[in-house]
């Protein structure tokens, strides 16, 4: 009477017992144990940082494991609903466990999708820059468009960004920003987003409205925590001091207290004005400045082609990811996985999760 919905049930019952296994919840279990009795000492709370990053820990455990059992005790109850249907030879009962099934599928689902995002560092927060390349005043509105596309983004996840350095442009747009995102595998989801970012549009700023092709370069860093050390000598730093100014507007605090460190054995540069205090500017200047070696490291140890401070791609023709053509057709299209779209306002709205989980899926 009830097949179909018994196949199901088995269908579903499989995926979260490889769930189980994969996520090691007995694991998290234990490693949940242990955190809430490191936090009920009394000295918790001395340790500063380190006791946020064990509460965050406990959260994303807690996360885990709490979804794994709701969905375990959701089926359960649907082959409970099930039984008491096949006694009574109701049919009646037949859609209300369909709709029941139908929401447990997508809680799966999302479980399941979670597994892609398993990185060692998905689960952090990230730093997202932004960097206008070939095409002058036109590849640098390109880059104020890309802004507007990634904040919005983040704000349908719920992710709180704050820009940390904002350089404008000669005439408009921004020649280069850079924000930190922070939310719930913030990382995990804006890693894909890596790469050269191509536009084709009629020019507003060319008074022979001429077809113009402009570029961005998009980099994505992961927000390290302090149990992972970087060797960061102070002789190998270079710090100077500046006034934050331009066209920010709401992006930026102008003051003079802003921050731009120089590391001089990789020539990597970054820079921190967010903020009224030149400590916290700084402070929040090493720690993007540690997450960029940290990322070049791993790269090498990867032996990967394009690591930050070696063979980078030009930012130019041929070496995009993802186009986006306003003219003389409308589309978006990643070149990784082939996903196009036609509505281009959407994406350029930060509507871009189908293209992320496309990449994700294809890795």
């Amino acid at each position: 009477m009830f097949r179909e919905e018994h196949e199901q049930m088995d269908q579903l019952q499989t995926k979260l017992d490889e769930l189980r296994r994969y996520l090691d919840l007995d694991g998290k279990r234990e490693r949940i144990a242990e955190l809430e009795a490191e936090i009920a000492r009394p000295d918790f709370w001395n340790q500063g940082d380190l006791a946020q990053e064990r509460l965050k820990e406990r959260t994303g455990l807690h996360k885990q494991v709490d979804g794994w059992d709701k969905a375990s005790a959701a089926l359960e109850e649907a082959r409970l609903l099930v039984e008491l249907g096949e006694e009574e030879r109701d049919e009646s009962v037949r859609q209300e466990v369909s709709a029941n099934l139908a929401q447990l599928r997508r809680q799966v689902d999302a479980m399941e999708f979670a597994r892609m995002l398993s990185g060692p560092h998905d689960a952090n927060d990230a730093i997202f820059s932004i960097n206008a390349g070939a095409g002058g005043t036109e590849a640098q509105d390109w880059a104020d468009m890309l802004l507007r596309l990634y904040l919005r983004f983040c704000e349908k996840k719920g992710f709180k960004t704050t820009i940390t350095d904002y350089q404008p442009g000669d005439d408009a747009g921004i020649k280069s920003v850079t924000f930190t995102v922070e939310g719930d595998y913030a990382y995990g989801w804006l890693r894909p987003e890596m790469g050269i970012h191509r536009l084709v549009r009629i020019s507003p700023f060319d008074a022979a409205s001429k077809r113009h092709t402009s570029f961005c370069s998009v980099f994505v860093f992961p927000q390290l925590d302090d149990s992972i050390e970087v060797d960061l000598q102070e002789k190998d730093i270079k710090i100077d001091t500046f006034r934050a100014s331009g066209a920010g507007g709401q992006h930026i605090n102008k003051t003079d207290s802003a921050i731009r460190i120089t590391h001089l054995p990789t020539g990597i540069v970054v820079a921190c004005q967010s903020q009224r205090s030149q400590h916290n500017n700084k402070a929040e200047a090493l720690r993007q400045l540690k997450a960029r070696l940290y990322e070049m490291e791993m790269e090498k140890k990867q032996e990967q082609a394009n690591a930050l401070t070696g063979e980078k791609k030009e930012i130019a023709w041929g070496s995009q990811i993802r186009s986006y053509v306003l003219h003389p057709y409308r589309m978006v299209k990643d070149h990784r996985t082939g996903h196009e779209v036609g509505n281009t306002d959407a994406v350029l709205d930060g509507d871009i999760e189908d293209f992320i989980v496309a990449y994700l899926l294809a890795r």
